[in-house]
């Protein structure tokens, strides 16, 4: 019998790891608690109020000043994979989301691989390294957070990427076109524009000019002659595919007031405060924001950091200067508004897993232990967070034999990598991958029987109005997939009321209690266990000082009031 050659096995561990990392993103894609952004659920909110309108355009909406919010394209995508609102769930939703992150995947396996395999002299496997990039991809937490809902961020990474990709991967060939790439990257940026802003087509032709003129090693008169057209060429066919939501928009005024004076010029503001001092101090500072690549790597953050050394100290080839200069246009631009985030440097992820891929050996060893430790914590959080849950709950089998099973495979190849060297760089990202799934599987309960209201509830709530916390704008959404059919109406949680003052004010309203508090004298429809995705800052004191788990589980009971005494008008509190 012929012997398999540790090529062939590496090949069949990167396919099993690649299997895995799909498992991962499509698991628990349903559920209400996925790791994710708010903004999801005014998307929600827009794309079910325009479905029931049964028209594409105007977009429609309840909340206050959040109508065009953002180009239609996302919400024509909800609108499309929910057959208009027919087949309303969050899986339904999401699921383009996952397509459009595992192609922007496969483009960084596929550059990967095509700028490895100019380095073949070297002793490096393009194969391994594709392999390596897209991996690395999929296991940034900032892909699986933004990747995954039903949120713009999968589509605009994708679109945004590909036109950087189409000029790499056909190199020669394509940065000489005259006509036939400028219109393809400028239907490729404009698509991105359509679901994200306009705007963004300043870092993305500012790159873009950058690129073009290190092609011609920065003589401006021949980039002026030859290439200054094509950009401008991507540029108005860009803007001209965005533009097309003002023609076809029957109300484009709105538009204008709503989205580019309102959702972008809004966002050079000095935001209650000075600008300077916006720029260099606080939460959204210029340093917070040089922070961003390695926070968006999440668990990957160490290896992500020792890349700039590695990356300082040695040559980079003509393609790795053109993807840094990408990531720093992009670092560049998003100074200048006064709202910075790690988010907005998103669309440079695919490149840096690419840049990853490529020193992948040169990085420090001890980068990667110390990211397989930072995992060990992660772990050693959930087991203690799942056994506390599960004495705090006797009468529920929360937590299958499975899952702790899966704890422990994830620990073992965790511990291999720290303690063997030769492993340690091939299983990061499948320990980083096993961890995501980890926290997938713990947060499962609180999808199942435990974390939903019984039939019975439903069935009771079903064409009644209830009255449902929010802390958030569109929060009400989430919990039209928990009671369906009922009139869902939000009042503000932000201000803590007690239960009596909710049943003086509501006939059938959810509250959020500690889990061991009892509800005496309540009148209970329905009762589900419940995790806090938001807390104040005294919470999260309570939080850093030991209370982990008191300020994180709660019960939500359903309950109904016969003694409503304020008849006036009630306020919506998630609009």
């Amino acid at each position: 019998m012929k012997r398999i050659s540790p090529a062939a096995w590496r090949f069949i561990y990167y396919g099993l790891a690649v299997v895995l990392a799909v498992f991962t993103y499509f698991y628990a894609l349903d559920s209400a608690h996925i790791p994710k952004n708010g903004d999801e659920f005014p998307y929600t909110h827009i794309t079910r109020l325009t479905a029931e309108s049964g028209h594409l355009l105007p977009l429609q909406s309840q909340l206050h000043g959040m109508r065009n919010t953002k180009p239609p394209l996302l919400f024509w995508q909800g609108i499309l994979s929910t057959h208009w609102g027919a087949q309303w769930t969050w899986w339904n939703l999401r699921y383009p989301s996952v397509i459009y992150t595992l192609l922007t995947a496969l483009l960084v396996f596929l550059l990967a691989h095509r700028l490895a395999g100019e380095r073949r002299s070297e002793g490096v496997d393009p194969v391994e390294t594709g392999f390596i990039a897209a991996l690395t991809y999929l296991a940034f937490f900032s892909t699986y957070r933004f990747g995954r809902p039903f949120l713009v961020n999968p589509a605009e990474i994708f679109w945004f990427f590909l036109p950087f990709f189409t000029l790499l991967y056909w190199r020669t060939q394509a940065f000489d076109s005259r006509l036939i790439v400028p219109l393809l990257l400028g239907v490729e940026v404009g698509m991105g524009l359509l679901y994200k802003s306009f705007a963004l087509v300043a870092p993305v032709s500012l790159a873009l000019s950058l690129w073009y003129l290190h092609q011609r090693q920065y003589r401006w008169s021949a980039f002026i002659l030859k290439d200054a057209l094509k950009v401008a060429i991507t540029v108005i066919v860009a803007l001209a595919l965005f533009g097309l939501w003002f023609v076809f928009d029957p109300d484009p005024a709105a538009v204008w007031r709503e989205f580019i004076v309102g959702e972008n010029a809004g966002k050079f503001g000095a935001q209650g405060g000075s600008y300077l001092g916006h720029l260099l101090w606080g939460g959204s500072s210029v340093w917070a924001l040089l922070l961003g690549y390695p926070m968006n790597a999440g668990l990957l953050a160490f290896p992500v950091a020792a890349l700039g050394w590695v990356a300082y100290r040695r040559p980079l080839s003509d393609a790795e200067k053109l993807l840094w200069i990408w990531m720093g246009v992009l670092f560049v631009v998003f100074c200048v508004p006064s709202q910075r985030s790690a988010r907005y440097l998103l669309e440079a992820m695919p490149v840096l897993a690419v840049l990853c891929a490529l020193s992948w050996q040169r990085i420090s060893r001890w980068a990667f232990v110390a990211s397989l430790l930072l995992c060990g914590g992660v772990l050693v959080l959930l087991a203690f967070l799942s056994w506390r849950l599960q004495q705090a709950m006797p009468g529920e089998d929360l937590y299958s034999a499975g899952y702790w099973l899966l704890l422990l495979m994830t620990a073992t190849l965790l511990l291999l990598g720290i303690f063997h060297a030769r492993t340690t760089r091939l299983v990061t990202n499948v320990v980083v991958l096993l961890v995501m799934l980890s926290l997938a599987a713990f947060l499962r309960p609180f999808d199942g029987i435990a974390g939903n209201f019984s039939a019975g509830a439903q069935r009771y709530a079903a064409g009644k109005e209830v009255w449902v916390p929010c802390d958030f704008r569109a929060v009400d959404e989430g919990y039209r997939f928990i009671l369906p059919g009922a009139k869902i109406h939000g009042y503000f949680a932000g201000a803590p009321l007690s239960v009596g003052e909710l049943a003086s004010r509501y006939d059938l309203f959810a509250v959020q209690l500690p889990l061991q508090t009892p509800c005496d004298g309540c009148k209970i429809i329905g009762e589900r266990l419940e995790i806090r995705g938001r807390h104040s800052p005294d919470e999260l004191k309570r939080i850093l000082a030991g209370e982990v788990f008191e300020q994180l589980f709660v019960k939500e009971l359903l309950i109904e009031s016969s003694g409503v005494s304020q008849v006036a008008a009630k306020e919506e509190g998630c609009r």
